[in-house]
């Protein structure tokens, strides 16, 4: 399934976490999960999932992409230094992080524009439901799966989609 734009979500530019860019296009030829994330919703311990998946994969060419989000109840208000802070004493996560972007209606990231036309096994397409909800682009930079966000991170479903594209 191609992208919506016909382009791929890596070919995106977004900020880093903590300025400069997140050069997404870093990122090609890796298999790269794209999830939104928020420090103060009933999924942040979703972290500790998103973590483990990096350290298990990463050497395979695999990477979490973390995307702060606060446009579900103001559950992401902190500013990157208290995100970064938040994120490391927390859950130790290592994985990297972009700069908070909205995901959802008129001000949406360009990175959301390619990665909503993609439906979910349920066959659910377009705006971003919650925080947490997972892309997985493959090698090739286009996207090839969307869980849910109530999907954990070590799920059946998204391992042995990780790991098909890790082949």
């Amino acid at each position: 399934m191609t992208t919506t734009n016909g382009s791929s979500p890596l070919d995106v530019e977004i900020g880093a976490l903590q300025g400069a860019s997140a050069g997404l296009s870093q990122y090609a030829g890796q298999v790269v999960l794209v999830v939104n994330v928020a420090s103060k919703c009933g999924l942040t311990p979703q972290y500790s999932g998103l973590e483990k998946l990096q350290e298990r994969y990463a050497e395979r060419g695999f990477t979490v992409l973390g995307v702060p989000c606060n446009q579900f109840l103001g559950q992401e208000p902190g500013s990157a230094e208290e995100i970064a802070e938040f994120c490391s004493a927390t859950y130790g996560v290592t994985f990297p992080m972009t700069e908070k972007i909205e995901v959802n209606g008129e001000n949406r990231h360009p990175l959301y524009d390619r990665l909503t036309g993609f439906a979910d096994a349920e066959g659910h397409s377009g705006d971003i439901r919650w925080n947490f909800e997972k892309f997985l682009i493959g090698r090739d930079g286009e996207v090839v799966a969307r869980f849910s966000p109530q999907t954990e991170p070590e799920s059946p479903e998204v391992v042995a989609a990780i790991e098909a594209h890790l082949a």
